[in-house]
């Protein structure tokens, strides 16, 4: 007779889903039926690579933070994606991940150009410089656990601000004037880069960054870089690693029955229940949150968990932040083209790398505008041009027409780049992860009254083990988590789905050694 082989249904076909996937079935084919159920039509998640005007962008995840020792930038490598070396041929023998300029392709630009509302350059080497190395030294000094203070991040930056400045000779009464216009600058820069600092982490609020917490996340080593072949190259890598058929979408998880075995899985639209011995849900945080309803959850996105989900798992769920990023990518032009000097042929102009630092002077400017740190071109030279925007402003963006977009940024261009040549955007392309049912934001933080041993109960399965204390054998996992927002150190990042994706499938293949 032959033994039956444990069920393991997966929800969600990002990169947690497909890499826990990957390890069950890496481990042999008479261990597990897996099967994985996916809401969207296709696999990704929050992985999803595009293009515009020429140019492969990401819509969602976009770097690789650290390469050293990185298994997102191993499996990168592995999908032939980092280009040059790497990548397959296309049919004029050209590489395949090089065919398309892309996102980041030449790095960080080693110059910015800085300027306040208005059109006003800020001197790099006196101003604008020496408050980004505040900035980044204070946030270095966040995340090797070396700030002074609790609470929230963005008071601890203005703190640091306040001291900088008083920290300058007085000033004479005559240069008193000059000297307010300067602070002034100074908190928009630091307006500025918090800004930034808000896109990197997805809080609609520095207030409701937790301080203490930088100190426990990590990258890996090494730089940080974006993929030339696009990050979907990964999750295609991923998918091709599993069988035919594996991956089922279309299936919208509406209830999750897990009080007792078999746990038995709901889907929307009248598609048939399936029954599991193991379910490893990986559906993002804001889907958890939409779901705290419990048995009856109805909110957009909200699966219903029959028995509610326990006490210490709703806790978590609440206390961890949840935000969302989203980009804009626009394509500009000038509106008229210069004349060359001398005649002839010449340069076409190049679209800055802008910082703009906003004081708050001109009114044609949107609010939800002055939520964004820049807008660059996507590498040097580019027509195509990004900006990040995060928390209201990201959710505001999702809500408006193409023209009131455009609008929007033209009236930002004409202030901060007002001498020719006048740029213009010609049309956008935009993100949308707040009002997508499957996500319903983009990423974790952990917010003031959280944290780490939160994201430590987010990872912890169901139903509950017996405490350290306690002798007894654990009871066999029903419901297993994984996802961005179940790893203590990595969490928000492509490494933390696909670690904590791997974590449990060696959960269950402990459990059956």
């Amino acid at each position: 007779m032959v033994a039956k082989k444990p069920r393991v249904v997966v929800v969600g076909a990002g990169v947690a889903g497909l890499a826990a996937a990957r390890r069950l079935c890496g481990a042999g084919a008479d261990r597990f039926e897996v099967a994985i159920v996916e809401a969207g039509a296709r696999a990704g998640g929050r992985v999803l690579t595009s293009e515009f005007a020429g140019r492969r962008v990401e819509m969602g995840a976009t770097w690789v933070q650290g390469v050293d020792g990185s298994p997102v930038h191993a499996l990168a490598r592995d999908a032939g994606a980092l280009g040059l070396g790497w990548g397959g041929k296309d049919d004029d023998g050209v590489d395949a991940a090089a065919v398309l300029p892309y996102e980041r392709m030449d790095g960080f630009p080693d110059r910015v150009l800085t300027v306040a509302e208005g059109g006003e350059v800020v001197d790099a080497d006196r101003v604008a410089g020496p408050v980004e190395e505040l900035y980044r030294g204070m946030m270095e000094a966040a995340r090797a656990g070396e700030a002074a203070g609790s609470g929230g991040v963005e008071e601890y930056l203005r703190r640091g601000l306040r001291a900088y400045q008083a920290a300058r000779p007085a000033p004479a009464v005559a240069a008193g004037e000059a000297n307010k216009e300067l602070e002034e600058v100074e908190e928009a820069l630091l307006a500025m880069h918090i800004n930034r600092e808000r896109t990197d982490t997805s809080a609609d609020d520095l207030g409701d960054l937790d301080l203490a917490a930088e100190g426990e996340y990590r990258d890996f080593p090494g730089e940080h870089v974006t993929i030339p072949g696009g990050y979907s190259r990964v999750v295609e890598h991923l998918v091709a690693a599993l069988l035919p058929g594996t991956v089922r979408f279309g299936l919208r998880l509406r209830r999750l029955d897990w009080g007792e075995a078999p746990v038995r899985l709901h889907f929307a639209d009248g598609a048939p229940a399936i029954t599991a011995d193991h379910v490893i849900l990986t559906v993002s945080l804001g889907v958890l949150k939409a779901s705290l309803g419990g048995k009856d959850a109805s909110a957009a996105g909200a699966i219903a968990f029959d028995p509610p989900l326990p006490q210490f798992k709703r806790e978590a769920v609440a206390r961890l932040g949840f935000g969302v990023v989203n980009k804009l990518f626009m394509e500009v032009e000038p509106a008229e083209e210069p004349e060359p000097e001398g005649g002839g042929g010449g340069q076409p102009p190049e679209f800055p790398f802008l910082h703009m630092a906003f004081c708050g002077h001109v009114a044609k400017i949107p609010w939800w505008m002055r939520g964004t740190e820049s807008i660059c071109p996507v590498h040097a030279g580019s027509r195509v041009a990004l900006a990040w925007f995060a928390g209201r402003e990201a959710a505001h963006l999702e809500s408006l027409p193409d023209d009131e977009v455009i609008r929007g940024v033209n009236a930002t261009l004409d202030s901060f780049l007002p001498a020719p040549p006048r740029w213009r955007v010609k049309r956008v392309k935009r993100s949308g992860w707040a009002t997508d049912p499957l996500f319903l934001g983009s990423y974790s933080y952990v917010a003031v009254g959280s944290s780490g041993e939160d994201l430590d109960a987010m990872a912890e399965p169901l139903p509950r083990g017996p405490s350290a204390a306690d002798d007894r054998a654990p009871p066999p996992p029903r419901v297993l988590f994984a996802g961005e927002a179940t790893h203590r150190t990595h969490y928000s990042t492509t490494h933390a789905a696909y670690l904590s994706g791997v974590r449990e499938a060696e959960r269950l293949l402990l459990h059956y050694r």
